[in-house]
């Protein structure tokens, strides 16, 4: 249904981008590659937790695990090569690493240049669309909470769950250039795609990066951000939508022009899962605006899953 709704508004159009990283971009380009888009993504690279967290601290190389998720979300390869991007190993000096981020790391230490990484890396999966790094500067995000805590690390801000304290500021160390393929995205679309995603951790580090807010606001493309279903502990607890909207615009720069929420029935075993980390459903409170909010039964349980490998 969410891909549906989403079609439904960009079907007479031809270039289209989504923003973002995670698991919820995962799936929104699991679907959308199935039409006669020309599709793009532009790719959160402040990553640094599992997997990625080690890769980077240890060989000096971008993040790769956003970017690999995105990879294979729009791969046309056989299931064997989605299989393999995907698989985590469980044992040895390799435990806990994910192929698809070894095999990026060692393509950036043999390629002339990023691009020329993504390029190979894009051919093996026969991706359907462009992925683009948001940035080739090696960043971390940082986030200043109303309590006066400063977390640095986006792999650390991701599990701060037991945190109660509002964000009230994130910002990037050090503040990088934008990927002008990113910018050039961004500018040429006619229509783009917020999330869905961890707010603060999948979604805003692209905003954070110099030029992009700015690209944002001048573009003529219409945005359309997906609300999240649950609120996310130590990010957005206690989030109703309208808190969602606030936060976005800050960094947006802009309101969207649609917002697509939830309002069907999220399977009873699935919110006993988020109540361990005491995360709700988020209620939608918005009312009137100047933009568009469509609510429709988002739940969708018929697209392909990332299966164990689908982190860091």
């Amino acid at each position: 249904m969410l891909l549906r709704v989403i079609v439904s508004k960009v079907e007479s159009m031809k270039k289209i981008t989504v923003i973002g990283g995670g698991t919820g971009t995962f799936v929104v380009l699991s679907g959308l590659k199935k039409y006669p888009l020309d599709l793009s993504v532009v790719v959160s690279m402040m990553d640094s937790g599992g997997s990625t967290g080690r890769l980077r601290d240890q060989l000096g190389i971008l993040p790769p695990g956003d970017l690999r998720q995105c990879l294979v979300a729009l791969s046309d390869a056989p299931e064997l090569w989605r299989k393999l991007f995907l698989y985590r190993f469980e044992k040895g000096d390799l435990a806990g690493h994910n192929f698809g981020n070894i095999f990026l790391a060692a393509l950036e230490k043999v390629s002339n240049s990023y691009d020329e990484a993504i390029e190979t890396v894009s051919y093996v999966l026969k991706t359907k669309g462009k992925v683009i790094p948001v940035t080739l500067n090696k960043l971390h995000l940082v986030a200043e909470y109303d309590n006066g805590k400063r977390v640095t690390g986006e792999g650390l801000i991701d599990e701060n769950h037991a945190e109660k304290s509002r964000i009230i500021n994130a910002y990037l160390e050090p503040q990088g250039k934008a990927n002008p393929k990113a910018i050039k995205s961004i500018e040429e679309s006619e229509y783009i795609v917020i999330g869905p995603g961890d707010l603060y951790t999948s979604i805003i580090p692209v905003l954070l990066v110099s030029d992009v807010k700015e690209a944002m606001k001048k573009t003529k493309a219409k945005i359309i951000y997906i609300m999240n279903m649950m609120t996310k502990s130590g990010q957005t607890t206690n989030y109703k939508a309208s808190d969602h909207i606030v936060d976005l615009v800050k960094y947006l720069g802009r309101e969207p022009d649609y917002v697509l929420i939830n309002n069907g029935e999220i399977l009873p075993e699935v919110l006993s899962t988020y109540k361990r980390y005491n995360e709700v459903k988020v209620v939608n409170d918005l009312e009137k605006s100047n933009f568009q909010v469509i609510e429709k039964d988002l739940v969708d349980v018929g697209i392909e899953r990332i299966g164990e490998g689908d982190i860091d």
